[in-house]
């Protein structure tokens, strides 16, 4: 699923992994050092881990994807 209202090339996107049911998100990385020590704070970054800013506009998107995996049976 792409965010509403960009072109297909280097845009926002997620997909559901349909082994596993997780969401799979495409954003912008976060970099900024702020941004970094909020996420560090609130939740710990692992060395294989990265924030990634997903736009607003993709809430519909996210929670559309959430309610099809709530509905799906062969999801874990």
């Amino acid at each position: 699923m792409i965010a509403p209202g960009t072109d297909n090339d280097h845009c926002p996107a997620m997909q559901v992994d349909e082994k596993t049911g997780d969401l799979v998100l495409v954003g912008e990385t976060v970099t900024d050092p702020n941004d970094l020590a909020q996420l560090q704070e609130s939740s710990g970054i692992s060395p294989n881990e990265s924030g990634v800013r997903v736009p607003a506009r993709m809430r519909k998107l996210i929670l559309e994807a959430l309610r099809e995996l709530e509905d799906d049976p062969t999801v874990p």
